[in-house]
């Protein structure tokens, strides 16, 4: 455990595991330190809100040991970062310090505790996503040695009935749903050797999230999408599906998944899907936007030097780096 003290005088004490009872506290320190953001950024009158704190134990228990928080001399959470291992792929979000602590030397701090333990872990991946315009996050950044990559664009469809309906994992039966689920690291492993989205599939599954969307040609799994239907934001309705993993082992079925999560997403009540698309995918994001998509917001994806993404293996893998 680490302990510092700012210009400010304020002990930090950390790492500590977070728990689900701090999430309060962590959704104070994540709203207003993102509100901050944006204002600085010139983005005056944007108050960020609060996430569901269903959203929050998602984080918390992906992160599971990664869950770090960072206490002053009160007990109150100073700053956290949410760091997560998905196999050999390791990414930290969201993370944030509060905002009178900022400038101390926490921010460091928290960021190169998140890299020591994915490093620890034997991670060929680390990164993280930020802002394109935050010129001063990105040096920050890169100050400690990520390099800025493509951007991840995020687009949105329109929810549609597809012919037939969707194909979920909810609905197999137990025995099947296990052979999915084998198919499913088997399909990833094979396209990123080392990944694996196990963990993100059955948490989703137990918390009530949302669903894993199956497209298989004949007998043979060739793609899936994990999205959450659950509102991002606390005390909102469910408006957008938002995916956070895709698989597809051949390309050439990319619509056809897309197709199938529209489905998921108009057959659940949601009213648009949300797919946040690396920028090395250029003919993916070529066939979303013909089939009517929409950008609505962009993010930077920086990787640890030596540490960065590599394409797959042939097909395509998105990946969120955000909850």
């Amino acid at each position: 455990m680490a302990t510092s003290r700012s210009w400010r005088q304020q002990v930090v004490e950390g790492p500590f595991r977070a728990r689900l009872e701090d999430i309060t506290e962590l959704n104070h320190v994540f709203s207003d330190a993102f509100t901050e953001r944006y204002r600085r950024d010139g983005m005056v009158g944007v108050r960020v809100p609060f996430l569901n704190p269903t959203i929050w134990r998602y984080a918390i228990e992906d992160a599971a040991d990664g869950a770090f928080l960072w206490r002053d001399e009160r007990g109150h959470v100073v700053a956290f970062n949410m760091v997560h291992r998905s196999g050999v792929e390791g990414w930290m979000g969201p993370l944030a310090v509060r905002t009178e602590q900022q400038g101390g030397g926490t921010g460091k701090e928290i960021v190169l505790r998140g890299v020591e333990w994915l490093r620890a872990s034997d991670s060929a991946v680390i990164g993280l996503e930020t802002m394109p315009r935050t010129m001063d996050n990105i040096g920050f950044y890169s100050r400690l040695g990520f390099i800025p990559g493509h951007l991840t664009i995020t687009t949105t469809l329109d929810a549609a009935f597809a012919e037939t309906p969707a194909t979920l994992l909810s609905r197999l039966s137990p025995v099947a749903r296990a052979d999915a689920l084998a198919e499913c690291r088997a399909v990833l492993d094979q396209l990123c050797p080392g990944y694996d989205y196990t963990r993100e599939i059955e948490l989703s599954a137990d918390l009530g999230l949302g669903d894993t969307v199956l497209l298989h040609d004949r007998d043979r799994l060739v793609g899936y999408a994990l999205a959450h239907t659950a509102p991002l934001v606390e005390g909102r309705s469910r408006e957008e599906l938002r995916v956070l993993k895709l698989v597809c082992a051949d390309e050439s079925r990319f619509v056809d998944l897309v197709r199938a999560v529209m489905d998921f997403a108009r057959r659940s009540g949601t009213r648009r899907m949300a797919l946040r698309m690396q920028g090395d995918y250029v003919a993916a994001y070529q066939r979303v936007i013909a089939m009517g998509g929409h950008v609505r917001w962009t993010d930077l994806r920086m990787s640890l030097a030596g540490r960065e993404e590599r394409l797959p293996n042939g097909g395509l893998v998105f990946s969120n780096w955000e909850i």
